[in-house]
């Protein structure tokens, strides 16, 4: 019998909680990801659990400063998408409380409209000091979501501006806003941003300098270099307040897909992601294992042989993953 899960409320089990979530119910899903977020001991089996239903959804990673309209653009792109009668599951990934590390500014505030829709589902997730912008328990949140029978799954990072291209190896497709009177009207498009964006947006293109921002974008997008059957990155103008522009930007977002089916990328991108999830798993559980071991005597042993000169950080390394690997 599986080891039961839950408070006082609920004792299922994880077989149970995955049956529930296919099914579409709520709270079995803020369950698995509550597991998720908590890094619970039954985190392993939770993982197996939903692996054989997973790698149906598309992840759209969506990006940019503050203040261009993030939020705002993902409720318009849930309306969007739940006028095709897709399923959507938002990842809304706020900044920590330093209190209590959970999440700050609760962007299941911010989209009431769709609070009482079975078939939307949003979850607001700590960064807790992750300075890509994401939280690193977001790629199971994912699996969990994914399992859950989401079409399409939506993840708003933080708005810390150029630290966001961790967003890219996350989702299949990466939206970038943009809006005019930002200062820089390409600032969002500086230190690497401009080379994660599959679709870019310019929000709030009713006010003065949204058509310099798109003519900054285009002329910056024309530099890259960029093969002959490579994707050229759209760019589209919306105001997400009123919805203008949004089903232009679902529509880019079902050509890329189609595109990336047809290149072979999308395969590419997932095995890409898989890979960096089990690394940082592994990585992780390294750490923990120095960490747990004498107070890292051994390693601070090995950093004063280093000092010394007496050894070099490569044969400390080496002898310090020979010691806990074992």
């Amino acid at each position: 019998m599986s080891t039961g899960v839950g408070g006082r409320r609920s004792q299922a089990s994880v077989p149970d909680l995955v049956g529930r979530a296919r099914a579409g119910e709520a709270r079995a899903v803020a369950r698995l990801i509550s597991l998720v977020e908590d890094e619970s001991p039954l985190l392993r089996e939770v993982m197996a659990g939903l692996a054989p239903y997973t790698g149906n959804a598309q992840i759209v990673g969506i990006t940019g400063p503050p203040g261009v309209g993030k939020s705002t653009s993902t409720n318009a792109l849930v309306a969007a998408l739940r006028a095709k009668d897709q399923r959507v599951g938002v990842l809304a990934v706020d900044p920590s409380s330093p209190f209590s590390g959970g999440a700050l500014l609760g962007d299941r505030v911010r989209m009431q409209d769709h609070a009482l829709d079975t078939e939307v589902y949003i979850r607001s997730m700590a960064s807790r000091g992750h300075l890509g912008g994401l939280a690193w328990t977001t790629p199971q949140a994912l699996r969990v979501l994914d399992a859950a029978g989401c079409d399409i799954v939506l993840i708003e990072t933080v708005g810390v501006g150029q630290s966001e291209v961790e967003i890219a190896g996350l989702a299949d497709t990466t939206l970038v806003l943009t809006a005019p009177g930002m200062g820089d009207g390409i600032q969002a498009a500086k230190a690497g941003i401009l080379e994660i964006g599959d679709v870019f947006v310019v929000n709030k293109a009713d006010r003065d300098g949204a058509d310099q921002v798109r003519r900054d974008l285009r002329n910056m997008i024309a530099l890259a270099e960029r093969g002959e059957d490579a994707w050229r990155p759209p760019i589209v103008q919306t105001v997400a307040q009123t919805g203008q522009g949004v089903d232009e930007v679902v529509e880019k977002i079902e050509e890329h897909r189609a595109w990336m089916e047809s290149t072979g990328e999308l395969d590419r991108r997932r095995v890409r992601r898989a890979r960096d999830e089990i690394e940082a798993i592994a990585v992780t559980a390294l750490r923990r294992r120095w960490g747990n071991v004498h107070e890292r005597t051994e390693l601070d042993a090995l950093a004063e042989k280093v000092v010394a000169g007496a050894s070099d950080p490569y044969a400390a390394a080496d002898s310090l993953l020979a010691t806990y690997t074992d």
